[in-house]
């Protein structure tokens, strides 16, 4: 199966000898969602326009269905949707109108019946007559998404879709990219929220200072990179970790009152065993056990540190 998009040695250098990307080579499979973390100035926007064909590009290759980027920009653009950070539409037009206006722009014929079924999939269905100017951040958001997807592209770009929007509104979202996804679109994530990338990707890619420094599939990620914790809760408090004790990894917590020990889950679990059998030889005992594994942020900002 051919990627949806294939990214091969892609370098942009600005004017002013900025290299906002250095040498990334991408590939993305079809129904696939993909989420790209990184700081800000990281180079995510700046990828997602080379590939939209917003931003020229300094040598590489784009590939996007098939279609050179360069040498067939008008099918490459048009396998494409793109959702930008800026809720950039007309304040005065309704939403039916901006929505359609927006499919004849790539030259597809009317069809209300499909916008009407995609309005009705981004709840906006009730809104439909409404100005622009009269909705909320929230809602102008997925006016946003109406707009990218009403010429039926297979390719979905969000740049930060979650800027702006209150938690429930957030979380709405997530649903219908899922959504998306079911329809077989492939969509691309850039997200300052690290929870959204763990609620709903398949893979996770990490770019800091133009560089792709990783790209995995994000179970496998954190079963790789992520630190486990176990936790006791102690049936007395104590004012410091033994002395018999200090050779392992752990921290008291809570005013004492629990103990943490962190391992790497990768590792042979019979350390796990070793700290029970010295806790109880040194007649320490606790009322309650559990575990808790790194998050995506705490891997991320692992991962950015060491770049």
């Amino acid at each position: 199966m051919n990627p949806a998009i294939l990214v091969q040695n892609l370098n942009k250098i600005y004017d002013n000898n900025f290299q906002a990307l250095k040498d990334i080579n991408l590939e993305i499979m079809s129904g696939e969602i993909l989420a790209l973390l990184g700081p800000n100035g990281a180079g995510k926007t700046t990828l997602i326009n080379a590939i939209c064909g917003i931003v020229q590009y300094n040598s590489g290759q784009i590939s996007v269905s098939g279609f050179d980027a360069a040498k067939n920009y008008r099918q490459a653009r048009a396998c494409i949707g793109l959702v930008p950070q800026e809720l950039t539409t007309d304040a005065f037009e309704t939403v039916w109108n901006t929505v359609s206006f927006s499919r004849g722009l790539f030259g597809k014929p009317k069809n209300p019946q499909f916008i009407e079924t995609l309005l009705k999939r981004l709840s906006l269905w009730d809104k439909k007559d409404n100005q622009l100017r009269k909705l909320s951040g929230g809602m102008k958001r997925r006016v946003m998404i109406a707009k990218a997807l009403s010429h039926e592209p297979q390719i979905l770009f969000l740049d930060e879709p979650s800027a702006g929007v209150d938690v429930e509104l957030r979380k709405s979202m997530w649903d219908q990219v899922r959504d998306l996804r079911q329809t077989g679109v492939t969509v691309i994530l850039t997200t300052h929220y690290i929870e959204e990338a763990e609620e709903i990707a398949d893979r996770v890619g990490v770019i800091n200072k133009g560089e792709l420094i990783l790209i995995q599939d994000k179970s496998a990620l954190m079963k790789k990179l992520g630190n486990k914790e176990l936790r006791l809760d102690l049936n007395k408090p104590m004012l410091a970790v033994p002395n018999e004790l200090t050779d392992l990894n752990l921290t008291l917590k809570k005013d004492g009152c629990q103990l943490v020990f962190s391992y790497d889950s990768n590792e042979n679990h019979s350390e796990v065993g070793r700290v029970l059998e010295r806790l109880q030889a040194l007649n320490i005992t606790f009322k309650d056990l559990s575990t808790q594994q790194s998050s995506l942020e705490e891997i991320f900002v692992q991962l950015v540190g060491d770049a």
